[in-house]
């Protein structure tokens, strides 16, 4: 074996990669036999707590058949959302980035496109009968009851314009419910993943909402204002409220990490929210839309600690 190689046990089966990288694609061996069809997959060398790879969660088969599993998908999405960052940094550093406006007048950026290609292509490989939503691509629908659902580029105006708080979203939806969720921020150094019923993760340590029960000193994060009805702020202020524009999935990761307690979109899209109702809700919060609904789809969205969540909407919902 090469002195670059380094070799791990997974799930009974060999594995050979190379050292040179942090996240590095290998594929699968049995000890004496090349698989039929290799299952090439992406690991970090050093993986925190609370994080496991897609070839632990997927027993393999002879054959590359993977186990048909929420959690193998979910560890999928983890991986994918790592190296999803990766082609972002690398747009997000260079100077050559060309900006397009789409029909709705947003950008949109060759880091997107990439992305979300790059994305569909290993859910395509591993998965090829579940459903697809992406932002850049519209949906493609497969046979099974789950649905992959995109955003490779949250934020794409901060992304443009080198602000760092861009993110990476990816969310697995089984018959209708969201049940896994990623948000990656790679420029500032930030993943934070959740599936049902095992916890809400950020950079490998569990997180839970704030404990915070009123909104005087209550921290509540906006996209932008500019939705906003001004009496709506008046009245968050007067209670003692912070309103801060620390928005998009920045916004939704500080809620379920405790650093903030509300975050309020007016205007969205299904991509934008998928990966926030299984992350705040496993962190102990929760997520509805501005009617109170339990749906991501809504075009708007709240999260919160859940203990000021009735009273910023009732205030958010006037006018």
């Amino acid at each position: 074996m090469p002195a670059d190689l380094r070799t791990i046990n997974t799930a009974g089966v060999l594995c050979h990669f190379a050292q040179a990288t942090r996240y590095t694609q290998f594929t699968l061996h049995e000890q004496n036999q090349k698989w039929s069809t290799p299952i090439v997959l992406v690991v970090s060398e050093e993986l925190p707590p609370g994080v496991i790879t897609h070839a632990q969660a997927a027993q393999p088969h002879k054959g590359g058949i993977v186990e048909d599993s929420r959690s193998a998908r979910a560890a999928l999405g983890v991986e994918l959302a790592r190296s999803a960052g990766e082609i972002a940094r690398r747009w997000f550093d260079t100077s050559a980035l060309a900006v397009e406006s789409k029909q709705d007048g947003s950008p949109v950026t060759q880091a997107d496109r990439e992305i979300e290609q790059y994305i569909r292509a290993q859910v395509a490989e591993h998965y090829p009968d579940d459903s697809f939503l992406g932002e850049e691509f519209g949906e493609t629908t497969g046979t099974t009851q789950y649905r992959w659902i995109v955003d490779p580029i949250d934020g794409t105006k901060s992304f443009v314009h080198g602000v760092p708080l861009y993110a990476n979203l990816i969310a697995l939806e089984e018959e209708g419910t969201i049940v896994a969720g990623v948000i990656n921020l790679p420029s500032a150094d930030v993943l934070m993943h959740a599936e049902r019923g095992k916890g809400c993760w950020k950079n490998g340590k569990q997180v839970h909402v704030s404990d915070k029960t009123e909104l005087d000193g209550a921290y509540v994060m906006a996209t932008w204002l500019e939705d906003w009805h001004p009496d709506s702020i008046v009245d968050l202020q007067s209670a003692g409220a912070v309103i801060r524009t620390w928005g998009d999935a920045y916004g939704y990761m500080m809620v379920a990490s405790g650093q903030a307690e509300a975050i309020v979109d007016y205007t969205t899209q299904a991509y934008d929210l998928a990966p926030m109702p299984v992350i705040i809700e496993e962190a102990g919060g929760m997520f509805t839309s501005l009617d109170g609904a339990r749906d991501f789809n809504g075009g708007n969205g709240i999260a919160s600690n859940g203990a000021v969540h009735d009273s910023v909407l009732k205030i958010v919902n006037q006018g």
